[in-house]
């Protein structure tokens, strides 16, 4: 495994798989995410561990890491070696979360396979956190990437597990299976015709959740909400898997069926709204983050609806490259806020540029 720095540099460089735009449902689901909480057997969970305790454990998960086939080409990043901007730069791309990065960086670490599609998080809340993301609706075929995986790791490692709870994690929530599904949706036109509250209500019943395009503690940003199971216990992952899959294609039906409605009733303020974000987009010297994902939700719902001819991949990777840290590490320092909206704007500005002339030109 490679292990050095540099590394997030190749990072930037390459499309996480997620980002394609590619799989079911992909023009609403961006990803589908699988993610597994494991701990050790004989070691206290991370945050009552002691700094030995927890070296330790980062030692046996990157030798049990070392002889997965499934990571035989993973980058290996210890978060102590990476200043703050690098570790946004992380949660930025969906790899590790906010507390991996927030937190003391001490002996934790995170493995990141090829093309994006694992990353295991070592010595967050739990030891091992292991998650699969994979582009559109694609949960079943995340699990069966995840268990392979687990089934690797497990073969060094001695997870803590109980016969009556199945396996123990720090969270009471992720006892059990320690499974946590999600999917990214896409969903612009449950919010314009206000129906979206009523969908939310409808999934918390069903005891899933709702969150933001990051996750647990943020609130929905560019239409994205996250839907995910809240309880792990008491049933099987292929069972907690399909109930997810089942109910994201349900949300999938109403969002097609609120596009249909608008493009019928209304298509021409529609395309009004798709453009007018678009050209602000092209054009702009300087713009903010959250303006810029609000306009972007607008464009990728117009390139779902063959209304702007560019492609979808494009669009995603856009809602990522255009956050704080990644902004950053393209300039090579530090910026102002009032600097990285000027940049942020040039980076869409030639990114735009490059989509339409691969599409052959945007004009409406």
């Amino acid at each position: 495994m490679a292990h050095a720095i540099e590394a997030l540099s190749s990072l930037q460089r390459q499309t996480g798989e997620w980002l394609r735009g590619t799989g079911p449902h992909a023009a609403i689901v961006m990803s589908s995410r699988i993610r597994l909480a494991r701990n050790l057997a004989g070691h206290r969970f991370p945050h009552w561990a002691t700094k030995r305790g927890r070296a330790q454990v980062r030692a046996a998960v990157e030798q049990a890491a070392g002889r997965a086939p499934y990571l035989a080409q993973a980058l290996l990043l210890h978060l102590e070696e990476l200043p703050g901007v690098d570790r946004l730069f992380l949660v930025e791309r969906h790899l590790i979360s906010r507390e991996h990065a927030d937190g003391d960086a001490a002996e934790r670490a995170v493995i990141i396979g090829d093309r994006e599609i694992i990353a295991v998080m070592v010595n967050e809340e739990d030891h091992v956190r292991l998650q699969v993301l994979q582009s559109g609706l694609n949960l079943r075929e995340g699990w069966a990437i995840a268990s392979e995986l687990d089934r690797q790791l497990e073969a060094d490692l001695a997870y803590a597990f109980s016969p009556a709870w199945g396996y123990l994690t720090c969270c009471p929530t992720n006892v059990g299976t320690g499974l946590r599904a999600s999917a990214m949706l896409h969903l612009p036109c449950l919010v314009m015709t206000k129906q979206i509250n009523r969908v939310l209500h409808a999934i918390t019943k069903l005891g899933l959740t709702a969150r933001g395009l990051y996750g647990e503690g943020t609130e929905a940003t560019g239409n994205f909400f996250q839907i995910s199971n809240q309880v792990s216990l008491g049933r099987a992952e292929p069972e907690l898997v399909d109930a997810l899959e089942r109910i994201a294609g349900q949300v999938v039906q109403q969002e097609e069926a609120a596009r249909e409605a608008i493009v019928t009733q209304n298509r021409e303020a529609l395309e009004d709204r798709i453009w007018r974000a678009y050209g602000t987009l092209k054009s702009a010297h300087i713009i903010t983050s959250a303006e810029t994902t609000d306009l972007l939700s607008l464009v990728r719902l117009g390139v779902d609806l063959g209304i702007v001819p560019l492609d979808r991949a494009t669009i995603n990777t856009l809602f990522i490259t255009t956050q704080p840290a990644h902004l950053q590490r393209w300039a090579g320092r530090s910026l102002a806020s009032r600097e990285r909206d000027v940049r942020r704007a040039q980076l869409l500005r030639e990114s735009l540029a490059a989509s339409a002339g691969r599409q052959g030109g945007t004009t409406p």
